[in-house]
């Protein structure tokens, strides 16, 4: 497939040079024609001509038409489809605010790709263009370029700012005055610096965070980095796995720089830093942001442009209105963009957009607050009716105290209750235990006057036989007869003795 490239330069090395360059070296891999187009040439031009792929400035050196064109930049895009008005065209949209990226309305042209939701916005909001002929492929990495290198330290040590458009002054100033309060070294690279890199991957690895936008932003997360949104219009915020998707959809551009650049505020941003979320964005990057993703898009793209049905081109005085449309849209624009003039009004411009940006922004925040306020007077008086349950629950636990108190009273007065009946049971069982002790000693007595009956049972017993024995013996008689004799001698003397007294 031939594929004619147009673009509005082809010199320095900014964001439509590279992408032009970009897709081209794919193409030409797969095994496509590219043609880079543009009135002004330059160092891109010429990594494109030692690439082998060719470069012309003037559309009368092609002889033959191309099967597409890829418009970038309405002028030159608008040259190449009047010279060959039988070939369909796509015209790309690369941003919100310069002047080459207004999309010219020509028959020619099938489909309009947006790089972001603001390009998408600015073709259907600002130019007319019917969505349905918008397609989105947003911008992309060269990962065999940018390589992911080595997870970031704990804290961070080196920072860049990796910008065309940030040169010496107070935003380079405020970003030194944040970074070194935090011990971080910054370096700058950039075209408005002077110290421009044509081999950024090489260098983008030793830096543990960089500030940039848009394509330099996508480049950096690639290369495994930190990054902080920023550019000269503003300050966005440290890129992570929360706001990634809103960011990328954005592509890293002019809507996400709404704070003002002040030391403060680039202090929170830096003090967000997190290796590991950091090293996660980077991995998603690369899963999905690759060049081979957009090209195969891209070549889907080319080929419904050229696949779809050509009733509208009757002739080629159809293409006269929509030209002299063009040119009055052009007419006034290009008579106060003189060379001198041109940076100041583009400068102009991102100025202004920063001021919309800003302005949207406070507009948000207060519709944020209003809606925060709202938010707390409902919050307040959610929380003042659970004062009022609480109070009314305080008041029942009260006095649920109270009878807890009451019950606990009673409690103790039965306690008190039972402990002395604990020690009257005590006591008893002391008295008991003597009574036990006494009966005891009682028994052993009874024990011991049983022992001495029964010694003295035995005596009686053998006084008893040694009685018998006496009485059974011959002499018992004549002892007996000397008893009573010795009575009957004794008594009577005595009882006549004492009947004399008694006279």
């Amino acid at each position: 497939m031939r594929i004619l490239i147009t673009n509005n330069t082809l010199g320095s090395r900014a964001g439509s040079e590279l992408y032009v360059r970009d897709i081209a070296l794919a193409l030409l891999k797969r095994g496509h024609q590219p043609i880079a187009y543009s009135s002004m040439l330059g160092a891109v031009a010429e990594e494109l001509r030692m690439a082998t792929i060719p470069v012309i400035d003037d559309l009368a050196s092609l002889a033959l038409a191309p099967d597409i064109i890829h418009g970038q930049h309405h002028l030159d895009a608008m040259a190449a489809m009047l010279h060959f008005p039988d070939t369909p065209a796509i015209y790309f949209c690369h941003g919100w605010i310069p002047w080459e990226e207004m999309a010219p309305e020509f028959p020619t042209i099938r489909r309009y790709i947006a790089v972001d939701d603001l390009c998408v916005e600015r073709l259907h909001s600002t130019q007319g263009i019917a969505p349905e002929r918008i397609r989105v492929i947003r911008n992309f990495v060269d990962l065999e370029r940018f390589k992911l290198h080595a997870p970031l330290p704990v804290k961070p040590r080196r920072a860049l700012v990796f910008s065309n458009y940030v040169g010496e002054g107070d935003i380079l100033s405020n970003l030194r005055q944040a970074c070194t309060a935090r011990g971080i070294e910054l370096d700058l690279i950039g075209l408005a610096s002077g110290h421009s890199e044509n081999q950024p991957e090489r260098i983008l690895g030793q830096y543990d965070i960089v500030f940039a936008k848009a394509r330099c932003a996508l480049e950096a997360l690639a290369s495994g980095t930190a990054v902080i949104v920023c550019d000269a219009a503003g300050l966005g915020e440290m890129v992570t796995p929360d706001n990634y998707e809103t960011l990328r959809r954005l592509n890293f551009g002019i809507r996400c720089l709404r704070n003002p650049l002040s030391p403060d505020l680039i202090g929170k941003e830096l003090d967000r830093y997190d290796a590991a979320q950091s090293r996660e964005v980077s991995l998603r990057v690369r899963a999905e942001a690759g060049i081979e993703d957009a090209i195969d898009l891209l070549l889907n793209t080319y080929q419904e442009a050229i696949a779809e049905p050509c009733e509208r081109l009757l002739s080629k005085e159809s293409f006269l209105m929509p030209a002299s449309r063009y040119l009055w849209r052009v007419a006034n624009a290009i008579k106060v963009r003189s060379p001198t003039t041109a940076r100041a009004l583009t400068e102009a411009e991102a100025v202004s957009a920063a001021a919309r940006a800003r302005a949207e922004q406070a507009e948000h925040h207060l519709a944020e607050q209003k809606l925060q306020l709202v938010q707390l007077d409902a919050a307040l008086s959610e929380q003042r009716q659970k004062v009022t349950e609480v109070n009314s629950a305080l008041s029942e636990q009260q006095q649920n105290v109270a009878l807890i108190g009451a019950a606990l009273f009673e409690q103790r007065q039965r306690s008190d209750l039972l402990e002395q009946e604990r020690w009257q049971h005590e006591s008893l069982k002391h008295a008991i235990s003597q009574r036990d002790d006494e009966i005891t000693a009682m028994k052993q007595a009874a024990s011991q006057r049983d022992d001495e009956i029964s010694a003295m049972k035995q005596a009686l017993s053998r006084y008893e036989s040694e009685i018998t024995a006496i009485r059974r013996s011959t002499l018992w008689p004549l002892v007996n007869g000397l008893y009573r004799l010795k009575e009957r001698l004794w008594n009577t003397p005595m009882a006549a003795l004492k009947a004399r007294k008694a006279r």
